[in-house]
C-alpha cells in the first residue's frame, strides 16, 4: 500500500465529521492551556519542504506549494488564536528566481491566486484583525502580480491588533543592504534644524511688527531732520537687519550649524534596526524551519538575536500543524520560565 494511498485514508479520517468534532475540542483545551503561560509575540516561519513533500507523494510540485499555503492558512489561525501578534513567513526568496522557469511562472500565478483569496476570503485575517504587509524587493515582483500585492495590502490596512509579514522576494542580505543605504543616507544628509531661528515667516512678521510700532515716529522723524531723504535710502536697505532681533546669531553661522552633519559616532545597532524592513515589529522571539534543514538560508539573519529560540523541525512544511507547534511553544516558555529564575537569583 503506497504512501499516497495512506496519506488519503488519514486525510478522509480526519476530515469526517466525528473527528474533526473531537480535534477541534481537543485544539481548544490545548491552545487554552497554553494561554495560561507566555506568549510570543514574534514567530518566524521558514517553510520548507513543499517540493519534497510533493516528491515524496508523488504529485506535482505546485501541488505541494498549494497544500503548503493550506498548512500556512492552519498556522495562522493558532498563532493568532494563542496571542501572538506578528507571523513572519518566508514565501520566496530573491534566489528563488534561479529555479526552472515553469516553476517560477507556477509560483507567480499561485502568488496571485492565494493573495486574491486573502482579500476576497479574508474572515480569518479580519476575526483577529490582522494586517497584510509584504516585506522584500518590491522592483523585482512581476508587474502582474503587483496589483495583487498592493490590494491584499491595502484591504488589510484596517487591521490594527496583529501582522502578517510576507516575504516575497526576500533575501537578508537585500534587507541588511538597504538599511545600511538608508543608514548612509541619513548620516550624510544635513540635518534641518526643527525651528530654524531666521525662517522666512520669521522675518516677515518681525519687519511688520517693527513697521507697524515705528512708522509714526519715523515719519516724525523724517519731518523734523533735513537729511531725512538721503538716508532714507540707507534705513530702507538696512530695514531687515534693524527688524531682526539684535541678540540673534548671525544668519551666515545659523545657515552653517544648519548644514551640519550627524556624528557618525552615533549609529547603533538600533539605528539599522530602526532601518529594516521589520522595524516596527516586536523581536523575534520564535524562528521556526522544517524539513529537517538546519541553517537559515538567508531569512531572518538581523532579526535572529540571542533572546531569538530557534527550532529546526523535521517534518515538511504541508504537514506542519497544531501538533507540532505544542511542543515548540511549551519549550519556548519553559525556557523563558528559566530565565525569569536566573533573572530574579541575580537579583
Amino acid at each position: 500500500m503506497s504512501d499516497l494511498y495512506l496519506s488519503h485514508i488519514r486525510n478522509w479520517f480526519w476530515k469526517s465529521p466525528p473527528a474533526e468534532w473531537l480535534m477541534k475540542g481537543a485544539r481548544e483545551v490545548l491552545i487554552g492551556t497554553l494561554q495560561q503561560g507566555p506568549i510570543p509575540k514574534h514567530v518566524a516561519f521558514e517553510m520548507d519542504g513543499n517540493r519534497r513533500f510533493a516528491k515524496n507523494h508523488k504529485i506535482e510540485t505546485i501541488e505541494g506549494h498549494h497544500l503548503g499555503f493550506e498548512a500556512l492558512a492552519r498556522v495562522l489561525e493558532i498563532c493568532y488564536k494563542c496571542g501572538v501578534k506578528v507571523v513572519t513567513v518566508y514565501a520566496f526568496s530573491i534566489e528563488n528566481f534561479n529555479r526552472p522557469r515553469g516553476e517560477v511562472k507556477g509560483l507567480m500565478a499561485m502568488a496571485k491566486v492565494k493573495l486574491e483569496q486573502l482579500v476576497q476570503h479574508g474572515e480569518l485575517l479580519d476575526r483577529y484583525g490582522a494586517c497584510i504587509r509584504v516585506l522584500g524587493e518590491r522592483d523585482l515582483i512581476p508587474d502582474d502580480v503587483l496589483p495583487f500585492v498592493d490590494r491584499a495590502v491595502e484591504m488589510t490596512k484596517h487591521n490594527k491588533d496583529a501582522v502578517l509579514n510576507i516575504c516575497f522576494p526576500y533575501t537578508s542580505r537585500a534587507e541588511m543592504t538597504s538599511a545600511i543605504k538608508a543608514t548612509v543616507d541619513e548620516f550624510t544628509s544635513p540635518s534641518r534644524p526643527s525651528n530654524p531661528p531666521f525662517s522666512q515667516s520669521r522675518i516677515t512678521q518681525k519687519i511688520r511688527s517693527k513697521y507697524s510700532k515705528g512708522a509714526e515716529s519715523l515719519d516724525s522723524i523724517r519731518e523734523a531732520s533735513p537729511d531725512a531723504g538721503a538716508e532714507s535710502d540707507l534705513d530702507d536697505s538696512m530695514s531687515s537687519s534693524t527688524a531682526l532681533d539684535p541678540e540673534s546669531p548671525p544668519l551666515q553661522s545659523t545657515m552653517a550649524r544648519s548644514r551640519r552633519l550627524p556624528n557618525p559616532e552615533n549609529i547603533t545597532a538600533d539605528t539599522i534596526n530602526s532601518h529594516t524592513y521589520t522595524a516596527e515589529c516586536p523581536p523575534l522571539d520564535i524562528f521556526i524551519r522544517t524539513s529537517n534543514v538546519t541553517r537559515l538560508s538567508d531569512f531572518m539573519l538581523w532579526q535572529c538575536h540571542e533572546n531569538t529560540h530557534i527550532f529546526f523541525l523535521k517534518c515538511f512544511w504541508p504537514e506542519f500543524d497544531l501538533w507540532h507547534f505544542v511542543p515548540v511553544l511549551l519549550e519556548w516558555q519553559w525556557r523563558q520560565k528559566k530565565l525569569l529564575e536566573k533573572d530574579s537569583s541575580r537579583k
